[in-house]
Order: structure tokens, then C-alpha cells, then sequence
């Protein structure tokens, strides 16, 4: 088992919190989102973030505006619904949980090895 698969699972399982908490501070072009994504080393390949992007629009948590851009095409800007923000409050809460039982867990003294016989 190679620890490089499951820390990619761990960063895949928060990925969707992390993108809403970006977009959460107001609205935000995809592609700020990834370089701040990549910076925090959370995701590294564009490929992932478009797809979640559409998942969560269909599911009603972002919706998006065009906006013309200086230096290309419309840009599409992503903002949470009401039902988003809602959404993001109740993941904050549960990552306060898991946050509190990893240190639960993690504080817990070592017990010795039983020694052999």
C-alpha cells in the first residue's frame, strides 16, 4: 500500500469544502481558484476542477455570471446560491467534528506492547 494513494484520497474527500470556501469570499474566476487550489497543494490538474464545478452548479449551491475580460473571451464567475452558503455552513461544522476527533484520537497516550513470553 503506497501512503501517496491515500493522501490523495484525503485531499479528494475535502476538495469540494475547500472549493466552496474559496468561492464563499465572494466571486472568483476558475482559474484563480486553481492556482489557489494548486498553491495549497489540494489539486494540481485543471481536469479536476471543472467537472466539480459543473456537479455543484447542478446540484444548485453555485450559480455563475459572464463578465467580459481585457485580455480574451467572457470569463464565467462563480459565486454560492443561498442554498450554498447553507451547504457550506453545515460542512464547516462537520470538518469542526473531525477536526475534534482527530485530536481526540490523536491525544490518547500510546499503550505498551505486551512483551512476549
Amino acid at each position: 500500500m503506497k501512503v501517496e494513494n491515500t493522501q490523495v484520497q484525503m485531499r479528494k474527500g475535502i476538495l469540494e469544502f475547500c472549493i466552496l470556501e474559496i468561492i464563499a469570499r465572494g466571486e472568483v474566476y476558475a482559474s484563480d481558484m486553481l492556482e489557489e487550489l494548486t498553491a495549497a497543494r489540494m489539486i494540481v490538474v485543471e481536469g479536476t476542477l471543472y467537472p466539480l464545478l459543473t456537479r455543484l452548479k447542478n446540484a444548485g449551491l453555485l450559480d455563475y455570471t459572464w463578465k467580459e475580460s481585457v485580455s480574451g473571451p467572457p470569463r464565467k464567475y462563480y459565486t454560492l446560491t443561498a442554498v450554498g452558503q447553507d451547504f457550506l455552513h453545515q460542512l464547516r461544522l462537520t470538518w469542526e467534528e473531525i477536526e475534534e476527533s482527530i485530536q481526540i484520537i490523536r491525544s490518547q497516550p500510546s499503550t505498551p506492547t505486551p512483551a512476549a513470553e
